[in-house]
Parts: C-alpha cells; sequence; structure tokens
C-alpha cells in the first residue's frame, strides 16, 4: 500500500473539521523522527494554542493522542515533572521511549527541537551568565548516560578533569534516562563510581564514550550495559563487584537526587554544563571546556597553560 503523504492541503473539510475537534489545536508544525528501534514515526513538535498550564495526565493524553494521529498504539508508562517541561515515558510494539512536552503544553517531542529561552532585551544568540570565581571551581555536567550529545562532551571533559583534577571538583550528574533501563542502570554505575571511587570515575568515563558506547548505544540492552561497563571498570582498577552492590542499593536513591539536582539548576537538556552553579554556554571541546573553567578560578594554576584539543564535536543539539 502506498504511503499517505502529509500535506495541510490535501484533507477533506470534514476531514479538517474533525480533526479540529478531536485534538483542539488550529496549527501544526513537525517533522517526523525514528522511534526507538522501530522504523516507526512519532510526532516531534506539535503547536498547540489551547492549553496555558497541562498536568501530567494531560501531557500523558498529548502524547497518546498524537500517536494515535500517526497510527501507532502508545502506552504512557509514567510522566516525570523536568522543571519546564514533563518527560512522558512510553512503549511501542514493546520498545521504550520518551517524549517531552512543555507545561505549557506548546511543544512536545525532542528537546532540541523546543525554541530556546532567549531574553528580551538581548538579540544576540547566546548570552552567557557571568560565573563566579573561586578558589576551587565547582564543575558539573548534566547528561543522559547514553545522550549522544551528552557523550560528546564526556569525553573533552574527561580531558580537563585529568588534566585539573587536582585544582578544580568536576562530577558528572546523570540526571535522566529518557532511553530506557539500559540508560537507568548505566546513570547509577556511574553515580556509584564516583561515590565509591571518585578518583578512578574519569578514567572510567574516558573508556565507556571509546568503548562502552559505541556497542551498547545500538545494542541497548541492560545485559550490554552492565558486561561492557564490568570491562572498563575492571581495566581501570575499580571493583566492579562494590559498584554493582551499590546500584542495586543505593542506584534509586543517587538517580533521584540527580535529577533533584538538574532541576534545582535549571538543567533543559544533555549536556548542561555548570561552573560554580551558573550554566556555561561553552563549545564542546576539551580546550573550550579548560578555558571557561580556568576563567573561574581566583588565581589559575599553571596547568592552565596546557594546550588541549580544540577540535568540537561535529554534531550540534542536546537530548
Amino acid at each position: 500500500m502506498a504511503k499517505k503523504k502529509e500535506h495541510h492541503d490535501s484533507t477533506t473539510p470534514e476531514d479538517s473539521k474533525e480533526s479540529k475537534k478531536k485534538f483542539n489545536f488550529s496549527k501544526v508544525n513537525y517533522w517526523m523522527v525514528a522511534s526507538v528501534l522501530l522504523a516507526v514515526v512519532l510526532l516531534v513538535m506539535v503547536s498547540f494554542n489551547s492549553f496555558t498550564t497541562i498536568s501530567k495526565k494531560q501531557a500523558g493524553l498529548k502524547a497518546t493522542e498524537l500517536a494515535n494521529m500517526s497510527g501507532l498504539a502508545l502506552t504512557v508508562d509514567g510522566v516525570e515533572d523536568l522543571g519546564d517541561f514533563y518527560g512522558v515515558n512510553y512503549t511501542i510494539q514493546g520498545q521504550q521511549g520518551v517524549l517531552h512536552i512543555t507545561k505549557d503544553g506548546k511543544y512536545i517531542g525532542q528537546l532540541s527541537a523546543f525554541p530556546k529561552k532567549t531574553s528580551s532585551t538581548n538579540t544576540q544568540t547566546e548570552t552567557p551568565a557571568e560565573v563566579p570565581k573561586s578558589d576551587k571551581p565547582k564543575v558539573e555536567l548534566f547528561v543522559w548516560g547514553y545522550c549522544p550529545y551528552g557523550v560528546q562532551a564526556q569525553g573533552p571533559m574527561a580531558q580537563v578533569a585529568q588534566l585539573l583534577k587536582a585544582n578544580a571538583d568536576f562530577e558528572i550528574v546523570p540526571y535522566y534516562d529518557g532511553h530506557g533501563a539500559y540508560e537507568t542502570q548505566q546513570n547509577k554505575i556511574q553515580l556509584c563510581i564516583q561515590k565509591l571511587a571518585k578518583d578512578k570515575y574519569w578514567s572510567y568515563a574516558a573508556k565507556f564514550v571509546s568503548d562502552v558506547y559505541p556497542i551498547c548505544s545500538s545494542k541497548r540492552t541492560e545485559d550490554c550495559d552492565k558486561t561492557e561497563s564490568v570491562k572498563v571498570m575492571k581495566a581501570v582498577g575499580i571493583d566492579s563487584t562494590a559498584i554493582l552492590s551499590c546500584v542495586a542499593k543505593d542506584g534509586a536513591a543517587l538517580a533521584s537526587a540527580a535529577s533533584a539536582k538538574a532541576q534545582q539548576a535549571g538543567v533543559q537538556g544533555s549536556p548542561t554544563v555548570t561552573i560554580n552553579g551558573v550554566i556555561a554556554n561553552v563549545a564542546r571541546s576539551a580546550d573550550a571546556y579548560k578555558s571557561a573553567i580556568c576563567a573561574a578560578f581566583n588565581n589559575a594554576p599553571s596547568a592552565c597553560s596546557s594546550k588541549l584539543d580544540s577540535t568540537a564535536a561535529a554534531a550540534a543539539g542536546n537530548c
């Protein structure tokens, strides 16, 4: 059967009238993206005009309605409050994924598709807030464990952390698990390594980027994530048994705390970098991260004169 093309003028007046009556919106502006592990699609971005504030329940209903418009049977597994938007966890044909919807009900889909907040008095694309200086800067990189953009940031940040670990406090905050159970598990693994073996975390992080992510981001299973992560832990001298015990015992609490920290910091997507508690708009290269962090010292250490890789990640965006 030929695939029906979607054009606004291809519907009959009756179809248009019924669509507006059922879904209560007057203008649609969206494109299609591949659903998790399926050759099916979901609407990524839809502009509504009927809500001012929506509830978690309404967010779930909107996700279901939008899937139905594409002929998909979507089950809402839960809705999380993520600050300015909701995360709608769903299942389609046994596969899990996540959609995001802003609390004003205007946009649903990928965070990278959402309009960026800008100042009404500033027309520049980015207006970085001034990062306060300190004797020992606190650097936090907020990511989803398997977000490709977060991984692109994690590798360069690992280089900087290895360079400045004696002078600054570095932390990865894996705050969300929109890709499914394997990402939930990896988030907990990284949180537990930072809890129990912080001095070896960045060695793990670098090898996660090079060794684990390329394999398990396509397999998308807890078994792959666990097996490959254990290999890396052993390679860098981390007690994998202790880490997995922490995952089972304390992982949920650590993940909840990471999510709360992201909300408090105003994090909108993965990756987000904060330096001394302020979100910093920095290119995703090791040298750019180093320069931004070194500018936050009251007295920058000699290591700041080192030159690191200035090649930024090829793709731009966030999860």
